[in-house]
C-alpha cells in the first residue's frame, strides 16, 4: 500500500489540483441552479435537523443526499448555505480523482506513454462536462459515473472472490440509490462477473439500494413513490434538441423554459414522447445486456468489453430521454475513458477525449448560433454514428458462445515422441493482459526422460 502511494503520489497531487480548479470554476454559488429548486429546502431541513421535513421534501435522487448527509452537517457548521453546496460537491469530485488515479496507475505498470495518461486524467478529473454539470447543481452525476465504472472495474479482476463480489454489489446499489439511471449498469456489472458470483452481487446491489431509500420510501409520506412514478412515465414540456425524438414535436406557441425563459424555434412535445422515452431508455439497457448474455451463453466478459457495453447503454439512454442535457453523457464518456485505458492499444483515449468535444460543442457551442433543428440534427449525425461504431465495436469484442469455447478449450494434441510437449498455456486477464502460469519443459528433462533405460542394469 505504501508503494501504491509513494508511486501514484504525484498523480494523486495533479487529480487533486484538477479537482480544486473545478470546484472554483462550478461552484461558485447555488442561486440560479437545479440545486436551489430541488435539494436546497431538504438539505436545509437536514442541517436543521427535521429529518421528516426534509424526507418530504427530498426530490426523486434523495438518495444522493442521504448518503452525502454528513457534508450537509459539515456544512451547516462551516459557514451556511455556501459552504453546504460547495461540501456536497466534495465527495463526487473525488471519486472521479480515485478513478483517475486507479485508472493511470494501471497504465503506468503497462507502460503506457506520457501522452496517454496525461489525457485520461485530464478527461477524468479536469472534464468541462464535470465542470458544467457542477455549474447546473448537479455534482450526484459524477459521482454516480465513477461509481459505475469503477464497479465495472472491480467485477473484471482476473479473480473475484464472494467477498468482492459483495463489494461490487455494495457499489453498485449507491450507485443506483444516488441516482436511479444506475440500474442501467446492472448488465455490464454482472456479464464482467464469473457466473458463480452475480447472484451474491445481485443482492447485495439490492439490499444497499434498499437500505439508503428505505427512509425515504417510508418518512416520505408517499411523496417519494410518487416523484419517481412521475419521472418513469413523464409527460412533462422539458423537450430537447439532443435527443432522437425532437422532429416528432411540433412548432407552435413560444415555448418558455422552467424558469419563465423564451425559447424560439423550440417544439412543442408530443404527449406520448415523454411518458415512453424513460422507461424505453431502461428497457435499451436491458436488450443490450440480454442481447450479450444470450450472444455469449452467460460466459463472463473481459472487464474492457463490459465497459464497453457500459458506454453503449449510457450513450443510447441520453440519445432516448427527451430532457437530454450536457451532463447525461458523462457516465458514457468515463466508461469510454475507462474501456480505451484498460484495453491494449497504446494511443491516447482519443473517442473519450472526442465525445467531451462534442458534448460542449452540442450543449454549450452550438445554442444561440444555430436553430434547435439544426442543433437536433448535429446531434443526430454524431451521437447515431457513434452509436454505430460502438456496436459493432462490441459485437467484435463479444463473439459468440461456440466461438469462445472454441478459443478457450483450443485443439486437443498429442506431443510426439521424443519431442517436448507444448506448453499449456493458462492465460489470466488482467484488464486485456496475458499472464502464463506455465513454461514448456527443459531441454535436459526431456532428453534424460529418453535415455533413461527402461530395465536395470543395460
Amino acid at each position: 500500500m505504501r508503494r501504491f502511494l509513494r508511486e501514484n503520489l504525484l498523480c494523486a497531487l495533479l487529480a487533486a489540483a484538477g479537482c480544486a480548479a473545478l470546484a472554483w470554476l462550478g461552484l461558485y454559488g447555488p442561486g440560479w441552479n437545479d440545486y436551489e429548486v430541488e435539494l436546497q429546502p431538504a438539505v436545509e431541513a437536514l442541517a436543521a435537523g427535521h429529518i421528516h421535513t426534509f424526507l418530504s421534501l427530498s426530490p426523486v435522487y434523495g438518495g444522493s443526499l442521504i448518503e452525502r448527509a454528513p457534508f450537509v452537517l459539515l456544512g451547516s457548521l462551516a459557514g451556511g448555505e455556501p459552504a453546504t453546496y460547495r461540501l456536497l460537491a466534495l465527495p463526487c469530485l473525488l471519486a472521479s480523482a480515485a478513478l483517475g488515479v486507479w485508472l493511470l496507475a494501471r497504465m503506468r505498470r503497462e507502460r503506457r506513454p506520457l501522452l496517454a495518461r496525461g489525457v485520461a486524467l485530464g478527461v477524468c478529473v479536469v472534464n468541462p462536462v464535470t465542470l458544467r454539470a457542477l455549474e447546473l447543481g448537479h455534482p450526484e452525476e459524477l459521482l454516480g459515473a465513477s461509481a459505475c465504472v469503477a464497479a465495472v472495474l472491480l467485477a473484471g479482476a482476473p479473480s473475484v472472490s464472494r467477498r468482492r463480489s459483495i463489494a461490487v454489489g455494495i457499489l453498485l446499489g449507491l450507485a443506483v440509490a444516488n441516482k436511479q439511471w444506475a440500474v442501467l449498469a446492472a448488465g455490464a456489472v454482472l456479464l464482467a462477473l464469473p457466473p458463480g458470483r452475480r447472484l451474491s452481487c445481485a443482492f447485495a446491489a439490492l439490499g444497499a439500494a434498499v437500505l439508503v431509500e428505505a427512509p425515504l420510501l417510508i418518512g416520505g409520506s408517499g411523496t417519494y413513490v410518487a416523484g419517481a412514478s412521475g419521472v418513469a412515465t413523464s409527460s412533462s414540456v422539458i423537450f430537447q434538441p439532443a435527443e432522437v425524438w425532437w422532429f416528432f414535436g411540433h412548432h407552435g406557441a413560444l415555448v418558455h423554459g422552467m424558469f419563465g425563459d423564451a425559447k424560439p424555434g423550440y417544439r412543442i412535445a408530443p404527449s406520448w414522447a415523454g411518458e415512453i422515452s424513460h422507461p424505453l431508455a431502461v428497457l435499451a439497457g436491458f436488450a443490450i445486456a440480454a442481447g450479450l448474455w444470450l450472444r455469449t451463453r452467460g460466459r463472463r466478459m473481459p472487464a474492457a468489453t463490459a465497459l464497453l457495453a457500459l458506454a453503449v447503454t449510457m450513450l443510447a439512454r441520453s440519445m432516448l430521454d427527451t430532457w437530454d442535457t450536457v451532463y447525461y453523457l458523462l457516465p458514457a464518456i468515463l466508461a469510454l475513458l475507462a474501456w480505451e485505458t484498460v484495453g491494449t492499444s497504446r494511443r491516447p483515449p482519443v473517442l473519450a477525449l472526442g465525445l467531451t468535444v462534442l458534448a460542449w460543442a452540442q450543449f454549450q457551442w452550438l445554442p444561440g448560433r444555430v436553430s434547435p433543428d439544426a442543433q437536433s440534427a448535429i446531434f443526430l449525425v454524431w451521437s447515431l454514428a457513434l452509436l454505430a461504431l460502438l456496436c459493432a465495436r462490441l459485437l467484435a469484442e463479444a463473439p459468440r458462445s461456440r466461438e469462445s469455447r472454441t478459443a478457450d478449450a483450443g485443439p486437443e494434441r498429442r506431443p510426439r515422441l521424443g519431442l517436448a510437449p507444448r506448453p499449456q498455456e493458462m492465460t489470466v486477464r488482467s484488464f486485456e493482459r496475458p499472464v502464463s502460469t506455465s513454461r514448456p519443459p527443459s531441454r535436459t528433462t526431456v532428453r534424460s526422460s529418453i535415455r533413461t533405460p527402461s530395465t536395470s542394469g543395460r
